[in-house]
């Protein structure tokens, strides 16, 4: 893990008419894969959508080493996608978006063509290239838009309960890409999930929110909260 945090903050309180969540200190190294949990409408995805930048913070400091939007990724619960568009087209956008340069002697448009099929093919989509995304299942819309993520090549994810709709196997088929894309970029995830088993058996750290604070955890086994 390198000694430089991508991501930071310091006192942070998110919310909007309101303080729904305050004192938040976070670093975020790269390698990082951390898990937000806690109950429905406490505050986790308004964590996420402060950080991504989508909404100001109440108080405190946010700071990281981002250059440009293309090097934060965000998949919102809603997804975001062009949905009479294909797949191809879909993931296209996030190669088109990326603040990353192709390898030298490779053209840029080869290689956003190159990142794009790769990530469509990590997604087990290959057979989806081209169809529209309205016509596919919810657990799909998913992983395109994972796919669209991995394809921009993010230093930092924000994905918001991202694995939803998906079964065991595609779950364990899309962590497989992002921790490879993590160990490979020295990139980091911050995922909201709701499953908290999942949450432990993925990620690097979790962070449960409640009464209105974050609180890191150790696993169950080990003995619960860290404080």
């Amino acid at each position: 893990m390198d000694d430089e945090a991508i991501l930071s903050t310091r006192g942070l309180s998110v919310g909007y008419d309101s303080e729904l969540v305050s004192g938040i200190d976070l670093e975020v190294f790269p390698g990082d894969i951390i898990g937000i949990i806690g109950s429905s409408g406490i505050g986790k995805t308004t964590i996420l959508r402060t950080l991504a930048g989508l909404i100001p913070p109440f108080k405190g400091s946010l700071e990281h080493t981002l250059n440009g939007n293309g090097e934060l990724g965000y998949i919102p619960q809603r997804l975001g996608l062009v949905r009479h568009a294909s797949v191809e087209h879909n993931v296209a956008l996030g190669a088109r978006a990326t603040a990353r340069k192709p390898p030298e002697g490779t053209s840029v448009r080869q290689w956003k063509a190159t990142v794009t099929h790769q990530a469509i093919k990590a997604m087990g989509l290959t057979d989806k290239t081209r169809e529209p995304v309205r016509r596919l299942s919810g657990g799909q819309q998913r992983r395109t838009a994972t796919a669209r993520t991995l394809a921009q090549r993010p230093r930092v994810i924000l994905a918001d309960e991202f694995l939803s709709e998906l079964d065991a196997e595609n779950v364990e088929m899309v962590f497989g890409a992002i921790h490879r894309l993590v160990r490979e970029d020295a990139s980091a995830l911050v995922v909201v999930e709701h499953n908290v088993e999942r949450a432990f058996k993925y990620c690097t750290r979790v962070l449960e929110v409640r009464d209105g604070r974050m609180h890191p955890l150790l696993h169950p086994l080990q003995g619960g909260d860290e404080e």
